[in-house]
């Protein structure tokens, strides 16, 4: 079933560069939808290196599974991508159903399974029939191309209503270095790694060891910092590739300076595409930015972030755009983390409520509703107790996530 698109989609969409040793292209297997592209191959150049991240779900999928053994070796060749079945909670089918889409693959494009990376997104508890995959696989790697990155991101999708895209550029001694990447995720989304996929690419020459370092602490304040529905996917894996053919001196150390630089650049890329991903949050009318300062600790202030950002209270209040700073005062309260109510003190954007433990003397209704129509709003509470702080991003919940996930199988 079709869904209507997001009213916080994106107006225009950023043309992703090529990048060097990079080929894909994109299929219709009939694995769950019908007359939509739903399988992505994506091929690399030898000497290409991978870093990833994946759920910490105690029920992995089995793509999980297979993408956490391979990670250690630090090699990539391939990587293979279907929507409309997540391919979990299938017991020994799924692990043999991992086992043969890899060795169409490897055979396809003739490289080590080894070095093939999977990734399944959908359904949950349904196997998967890899033999879908045995002449898409050929056929597919016979017109791989380094473009259009469009519709590889549309390929990956399942109850998104728009693709997600988003690229970067870093120079190295005038050495131009492209980081682009694709992300798919609407529902089932409170990440405890990453979103349920998304994949990166980059060109720069950096060893799997350094990439690793560097990218659990950008999933941190990208990924791992949104909520859709409090629901933590079985299937969560980031995966970035660098294929190393930007033309400068490689980066293998990770005291090398050059290494924040990328990060950051890696890290602007993960988090626009987290943003994206709660931006078509299933049913979402508001993109809503939760910060809060003066806790006892980050930690505190994450937690505390993420109560507020999770309450079905809070998001249908901000759905129905009432300013309920009463609803956030209860996700407070229940986070189970340090907190006075007498030093409490909300805001919604530069509207303070509430202060010292009543409603602000300067509280104003009528100007505090009209900032709620807003398409995007900031949730800002003060627990002065310390320094720790912690930013979380959520949308409004609203009848449509029910249309969407009470007709999901169906």
């Amino acid at each position: 079933m079709a869904h209507p698109v997001s009213p916080l989609a994106p107006t225009e969409y950023p043309e992703l560069p090529e990048v060097a040793g990079v080929r894909f292209a994109t299929a219709e297997a009939g694995i769950k939808y019908k007359n939509r592209t739903d399988v992505l191959l994506v091929a690399m150049d030898p000497g290409t290196v991978v870093a990833g991240v994946l759920t910490r779900s105690k029920c992995p999928s089995a793509a999980v599974d297979w993408c956490r053994e391979r990670l250690a070796g630090g090699k990539a060749r391939a990587l293979l991508v279907n929507s409309g079945n997540a391919n979990a909670f299938t017991g020994q089918k799924g692990k043999a159903s991992t086992a043969a889409s890899a060795a169409f693959v490897a055979e396809a494009l003739g490289v080590s399974a080894s070095e093939i990376f999977l990734a399944s997104t959908g359904v949950i508890g349904e196997p998967l029939d890899a033999q879908k995959f045995a002449g898409v696989t050929r056929e597919m790697a016979g017109r791989l191309a380094p473009a259009p990155w469009m519709d590889a991101a549309k390929a990956i999708m399942t109850t998104d209503t728009f693709p997600k895209v988003a690229t970067a550029t870093v120079e190295f001694d005038g050495v131009p270095v492209t980081i682009s990447g694709i992300a798919k995720g609407s529902g089932m989304i409170a990440p405890d790694m990453a979103t349920m996929l998304s994949f990166v690419f980059t060109d720069a020459p950096i060893s799997a060891a350094v990439l690793q370092g560097l990218l659990q602490p950008q999933i941190d304040k990208s990924f791992n910092a949104i909520t859709v529905d409090s629901d933590t996917s079985t299937s969560d894996t980031c995966l970035v590739f660098a294929t190393g053919k930007a033309t400068m001196t490689p980066i293998s150390d990770a005291a090398d300076p050059r290494v924040a630089v990328f990060a950051e650049a890696l890290g602007d890329v993960l988090h626009e595409l987290a943003m994206w991903t709660i931006k078509d949050g299933e049913g979402a009318t508001k993109l809503v930015t939760v910060t809060v300062t003066g806790a006892t600790s980050d930690k505190s202030a994450t937690r505390i972030a993420q109560s507020i950002a999770n309450s079905p209270l809070v998001k249908t209040a901000i759905a129905g755009e009432d300013a309920n700073w009463g609803r956030i005062v209860m996700a407070v309260g229940k986070a189970g983390e340090p907190a006075d109510r007498d030093k409490l003190a909300i805001r919604f954007g530069e509207f303070v409520l509430a202060q010292q433990g009543e409603r602000a003397p300067s509280y104003d209704e009528a100007a505090t509703s009209a900032y709620m129509k807003n398409q995007e709003l900031e949730i800002g509470v003060d627990l002065g107790l310390g320094s720790g702080t912690a930013t979380v991003y959520t949308c409004d919940l609203t009848h449509g996530y029910i249309d969407i996930n009470g007709n999901y199988r169906s």
